[in-house]
């Protein structure tokens, strides 16, 4: 599957990569893959900005260390990506024109909420409350109690369920992954890069290649990715409904993106 990626959908996977590092979270979840297209949006995260990879992407890959050109040159399938990739990142430019970049800080906040209710989110909170529960007052006893962050373990993600036994491969690593090439080397003093997908992260991948071929695609792009992540419930699609984009809002965006060529 990960052929069909182009540089910005590889782009993504590597930014979700490197925000699970910094998180200190043991697998990449959906949260990890919406920060990563964020990034995608010209945000500030080092190493990875929307604005930077663009410039790779229309300059034919010479900032690729070398990976873009193989990329683009040999194969019909790299041939394919290098077509789909002057375009430029769709899900950056559909996030930007719903106002999600510009409301960043707020999502990411909301994802770090979630996070510290141990994965319950805004929508599960209202819910509750509509019964009479009061999950803030919850998380604060258990914080008071435990101390802070107690409900967000080490290593945990709002959807970190990790594969059962038989299906309990791990999801794609900077190695597997698309754009393994250029994936970053350990820093001294730390394990090495190898954290899996979560269960609902692959599920969102594998989602994007069935989005793709009814669409009639022959790649799977940043714009796919963030369509699979829209398109189901889950923490990203909660957390992105409550910013107003949604799965109908991104598939009018891309529409009229296209008309406009």
């Amino acid at each position: 599957m990960f052929e069909r990626f182009t540089t910005s959908a590889r782009e993504v996977v590597r930014g979700a990569v490197r925000h699970a590092e910094d998180a200190g979270a043991e697998t990449v979840g959906e949260a990890e893959l919406l920060l990563a297209l964020l990034d995608r949006t010209g945000g500030n995260r080092t190493g990875g900005s929307g604005a930077d990879s663009s410039r790779t992407e229309d300059g034919g890959g010479r900032k690729e260390g070398g990976g873009g050109r193989k990329e683009g040159g040999g194969g019909r399938k790299g041939g394919a990506r290098a077509r789909n990739d002057h375009k430029g990142s769709p899900a950056a430019e559909v996030l930007t024109a719903l106002g999600a970049h510009g409301r960043r800080a707020s999502i990411e906040r909301a994802l770090a909420d979630v996070r510290r209710r141990g994965g319950i989110t805004g929508a599960d909170v209202e819910a509750l409350a509509g019964l009479g529960i009061d999950v803030d007052e919850i998380v604060a006893r258990v914080e008071e109690a435990h101390g802070v962050g107690a409900l967000a373990t080490a290593g945990f993600t709002p959807d970190s369920t990790p594969e059962s036994a038989p299906d309990s491969t791990p999801g794609p690593t900077p190695e597997s992954a698309p754009g393994a090439a250029s994936a970053r080397a350990p820093r001294r003093g730390r394990r090495p890069l190898r954290r899996p997908f979560s269960r609902e992260a692959k599920s969102v991948l594998e989602r994007s290649l069935r989005i793709a071929l009814a669409r009639g695609d022959k790649y799977i792009g940043d714009e796919h990715l963030l369509l699979a992540l829209t398109a189901r419930p889950g923490v990203a699609a909660h957390v992105l409904a409550d910013h107003d984009v949604t799965y109908i809002q991104v598939e009018r965006a891309l529409s009229v993106r296209a008309t406009k060529g």
